[in-house]
């Protein structure tokens, strides 16, 4: 029976031993050389004073804290808006489908590859300009290549 009595005076000093320390209920730890003096504890300047005397300790922190100051790095800690992302897909897939659109004009692409090329310019699979033009350069060698081998063909 006395322990629980114990237990019920000392619960409160705890709350009022975390409030007053900034830590949680859990953390506070009481030396049972000082249970007296604890009990005696009112104010929390009572508090404080046991707390530099030794006779009240605070558990140290268990767990991720190194974690939880690292921080997020997923999906979910992306800085740029939507809005901002959406304005830049924009802006980039009409300058790309405008020299699309040119070089089709000119000739220099055919039909085919003109709308496979906007597909992927949907599909954001070129970051720039230069970076198009170098996908293009490189389809026409690969096609001039097949048209020497079949050209070589028919003379055999």
């Amino acid at each position: 029976m006395k322990k629980n009595l114990k237990k019920m005076n000392l619960k409160n000093k705890k709350e009022l031993a975390a409030r007053t320390l900034n830590v949680g209920k859990n953390r506070i730890v009481f030396l049972e050389e000082g249970l007296n003096e604890i009990k005696e504890a009112i104010t929390k300047e009572d508090i404080r004073t046991l707390y530099r005397d030794g006779l009240i300790l605070i558990k140290p922190i268990k767990g991720r804290k190194k974690i939880k100051k690292r921080g997020r790095k997923g999906p979910g800690k992306i800085k740029i808006k939507v809005k901002k992302r959406k304005q830049n897909y924009v802006r980039i897939t009409r300058k790309l489908r405008r020299i699309l659109k040119d070089l089709k004009k000119k000739g220099a692409i055919d039909k085919d590859l003109y709308y496979d090329t906007r597909k992927k310019i949907k599909m954001k699979m070129f970051k720039s300009a230069s970076n198009l033009k170098e996908f293009l350069e490189n389809i026409h060698k690969i096609k001039s290549k097949e048209k020497t081998k079949i050209r070589k063909k028919k003379k055999l």
